[in-house]
């Protein structure tokens, strides 16, 4: 089964015509899956899976986005599983099930460079019925072959590739600053950070850029590997929240919404002074010195990337929702806020709301 996005990208680009083909040559019979949003439903995973089991598939190849790889491995759960999605996971409402089958393999073939989720093991849905968006993993769920082309990404939007490639950028500067830090996730992401950092702007001016595309596609894995060798914090959670309530927001612009906000308060606590120094020399400031030239760096790359104007309220978020989204965001994704190297408040998330908000 091929999985791809609802949109027309994959089919315009010949993506899927040529995905199908080389099944065809080896002797795989196909079907296709068109349902996956951008940010992907509990009920789309349901559909899927049901798709696959009408269809006796035997593997899922996953052609697209981060948002297609994670629908992927999560149909790949249903698709020999029993129940509702929701069973298995530990999370918010979810009942904590264990999974008695093992998932269908996944191929992921990413055509964007955001996610990192060719090379994890994890799933992150949105249960639109409870306001619900957290992830689920196992060791099973990596996918079994990860194809990473360059090629694949030219004909991605400058706006896109800007939201893509801040969440790649995020995943490993997260990693880089949270608890759980050691030698090798150290090694991938400063790396990542200097890949996209210092590309990204070039990608997102001219598209066909490939050496650009390349490093960009480059530190998107490393970022990948990086949420499996160590750890991502609070960001995601409080940035999940806010999509999980307004499910057009894309999950990259949600976290560039909030990101300067989020970074300065772990900067005033003063918690790894040197390690946002040493970001900030990464991404191009070789004189860096103080935590706050980070945030110089950070400042200028979204402007230098046209999304340093993006406003919460173009998107309906209000500021009534603000303790409603961080309670959302303990409850539903609360073990990333374990991953930070300080404790957040609930009235600290609020605020780190309060001053990103436009």
């Amino acid at each position: 089964m091929v999985v791809i996005s609802n949109g027309k990208s994959t089919r315009t680009n010949g993506y899927l015509s040529r995905t199908e083909e080389q099944l065809k040559l080896a002797g795989v019979e196909s079907v296709v899956f068109d349902k996956v949003e951008g940010n992907p439903l509990k009920s789309t995973v349901m559909a899927g899976g049901a798709f696959a089991k009408e269809n006796q598939c035997d593997f899922i190849v996953a052609l697209g986005g981060g948002s297609c790889i994670d629908a992927s491995k999560a149909i790949a759960v249903m698709a020999t599983n029993n129940g509702d999605y929701w069973d298995y996971i530990s999370s918010g409402t979810g009942k904590g099930k264990l999974v008695a089958k093992k998932p269908l393999p996944v191929v992921a073939i990413t055509t964007t460079a955001g996610t990192g989720s060719e090379t994890d093991s994890a799933a992150v849905i949105n249960n639109e019925e409870t306001h619900e968006k957290t992830g689920f993993g196992r060791e099973d769920l990596f996918p079994i072959l990860a194809i990473v082309d360059p090629v694949l990404k030219l004909t991605v939007p400058p706006k896109f590739t800007a939201y893509q490639g801040f969440d790649a950028l995020f995943h490993s500067v997260e990693g880089y600053v949270s608890n759980g830090v050691n030698l090798m996730s150290d090694m991938y992401a400063i790396t990542a950070i200097e890949n996209i950092s210092r590309n990204l702007a070039k990608a997102v001016k001219n598209g066909n850029d490939i050496e650009a595309r390349e490093k960009i596609a480059f530190g998107n894995t490393l970022s990948g590997t990086v949420m499996c060798v160590g750890r991502v914090t609070s960001q995601h959670s409080l940035e999940h929240a806010m999509s999980a309530y307004h499910q057009d927001l894309p999950h990259g612009a949600g976290l560039i919404m909030i990101s300067k906000a989020y970074f300065t308060k772990l900067i005033s606590s003063h918690v790894c002074d040197d390690r946002f120094v040493r970001m900030a020399k990464a991404m191009g400031m070789d004189n860096a010195k103080e935590p706050m030239d980070f945030i110089t760096m950070l400042t200028k790359l979204q402007e230098d990337c046209g999304v340093s104007v993006l406003k919460m309220s173009d998107y309906g978020i209000r500021p009534e929702e603000f303790k409603t989204m961080a309670q959302n965001a303990k409850d539903t994704m609360g073990r990333l806020f374990l991953c930070d190297r300080i404790e957040l408040s609930l009235e600290d998330c609020v605020a780190i709301y309060k001053a990103s908000y436009r």
